[in-house]
């Protein structure tokens, strides 16, 4: 029997029975194997609860334990399917929080089910009482069982590819306002913006099929203004046809209009959940349409840094069950970013390996096994003024949103995306010479508005515009400048 303090009151621990770590899930003598699937667990253990005895139960208790030893263990390899955290690590300059590492063998979860990984790494063991606070950090999905997941539709270079565009970010605008504009008068906005130089616009997560708006004539509305805006440009073109709805009957039937209208690309928000979201995946594929993903809801437990789950899992797993664009973060915008944070984000989505890098939130390596890359998109209080700043953090290979920063220019919407597309030409240009963008990006801009009075407007707008607040969610680990 165990008991533990917690404060003037003596709670006993699995009472009259083991504790977790005498149960077997504290397993500091394991050695993780190729195929386990390992979780990094941030636990804030209540008081007097011993740290290893915490991430033994967090293993315990998201894998094969519950609160007492029952008979029907010796019906089975009991050992084989249980969870072992095999080391805890103080959280540097943070006396009350652990890193928990725990292995789980690779048959503990279906393949190919996002669903399935989420039931059992995050269910119930985020309402456990031994626990403050629990965060998962980060997961290594080993590659074999990365093998039996289809990934991204298409990917960034097919994607590239399908629309004829390289070298330089891809640039959108989510329509606004989201509400209240009539089916005609949201189309109006994505053919001035488009035909303004976007190469794309955007459903935001919110508009969906409401009474001032059903989704049939926006979609035709938006293909329309698609349509005239590709004949005007000679440059292929897209909006994000948001297809979520309140069911997976309603989400296939309106992707099959959008289909039939000719769309290249639709969306969906997060809040559909890893089901849905994978279905939706399977029939892009199988239609040749991208496929766009709003992060909605998120930041209800990913932004704090004690509690939740944190968003590069969120990233891994939608790379999993496939998706072509994410929205993840802007660093600069006025959304929650730090750009360390962002960074691990962005490396997530994009590259093939991933090494460890504490600096940027990373714990473990990752290898895709040259699953496609996801385009991340960077949405949210950004304008052309901070274009050498989103270049310097995200690179080239992302989708710069802006919204109000294109439909709030003072000379009108089209003006707006003009003056992005030229922002960012100009600063690929500045790039590939060799300038330092982030140093000299501010006169870069300048000397290019001295051309383009779109650009000048947006700047003498926006230039002094920032949001610098603090981030809520920071790494723990400060790189040590070279």
């Amino acid at each position: 029997m165990t008991t533990v303090s917690n404060g003037s009151t003596s709670t006993r621990w699995n009472a009259g029975v083991l504790s977790y770590k005498e149960m077997g899930y504290w397993r500091p003598d394991y050695e993780p194997s190729e195929t386990d699937i390992l979780a990094a667990f941030r636990i804030t253990p209540q008081p007097g609860v011993d740290p290893e005895e915490a991430g033994a139960a967090v293993a315990g208790e998201s894998s094969t334990a519950t609160w007492t030893v029952v008979w029907t263990d010796r019906l089975t390899d009991h050992s084989r399917y249980q969870g072992k955290c095999y080391r805890v690590q103080q959280v540097p300059g943070n006396l009350e929080q652990w890193i928990a590492y725990i292995a789980y063998d690779l048959d503990l979860f279906e393949e190919g089910s996002i669903a399935n990984m989420t039931s059992s790494i995050i269910g119930n063991v985020f309402g456990f009482k031994a626990l403050k606070a629990l965060r998962l950090e980060d997961l290594r999905i080993p590659v074999a069982y990365v093998k039996t997941f289809d990934g991204p539709p298409h990917g960034i270079v097919a994607e590239r590819e399908m629309l004829n565009k390289y070298g330089r970010p891809l640039i959108g605008c989510t329509v606004k306002p989201k509400l209240g504009l009539s089916a005609r008068n949201y189309g109006r906005v994505v053919y001035e913006g488009l035909r303004g130089g976007l190469d794309f616009t955007k459903d935001d997560e919110n508009i969906n099929s409401q009474p001032f708006m059903r989704w049939r004539e926006r979609f035709l509305y938006c293909m329309e203004a698609v349509e005239h805006a590709q004949e005007r440009t000679g440059e292929i073109k897209g909006h994000y046809m948001n297809v979520t709805g309140p069911s997976m009957e309603d989400m296939y039937e309106r992707a099959e209009f959008a289909k039939e209208l000719g769309s290249n690309i639709v969306m969906m928000d997060l809040t559909v959940g890893y089901t849905a979201m994978t279905s939706m995946s399977k029939w892009a594929r199988r239609n040749g349409l991208l496929l766009h993903l709003h992060r909605a809801g998120h930041g209800t437990y990913t932004r704090q840094k004690s509690h939740g789950v944190s968003f590069r899992v969120i990233a891994k797993w939608c790379r999993l069950l496939g998706v072509d664009h994410i929205h993840a973060g802007t660093v600069v915008g006025k959304l929650e970013g730090d750009p360390n944070m962002v960074a691990g984000y962005y490396d997530t989505l994009r590259d093939d390996v991933i090494p460890v890098n504490p600096a940027h939130g990373i714990y473990f390596e990752q290898r895709w096994a040259s699953m496609p890359g996801v385009m991340p998109v960077a949405s949210g209080g950004i304008h052309a003024g901070q274009t050498h700043q989103l270049l310097h953090y995200l690179g080239e290979d992302v989708i710069l949103q802006f919204g109000g920063g294109t439909i709030g220019h003072p000379m009108g919407i089209a003006a707006g995306a003009a003056a992005n597309r030229v922002a960012v030409e100009a600063m690929i240009k500045a790039r590939n010479e060799g300038c330092d963008v982030l140093g000299e990006g501010e006169q870069i801009l300048r000397n290019a508005a001295k051309s383009s009075p779109e650009l000048l407007a947006a700047l003498d707008t926006w230039g002094s515009v920032t949001f610098d607040y603090e981030s809520t969610d920071t790494p723990d680990v400060v790189a040590t400048p070279s």
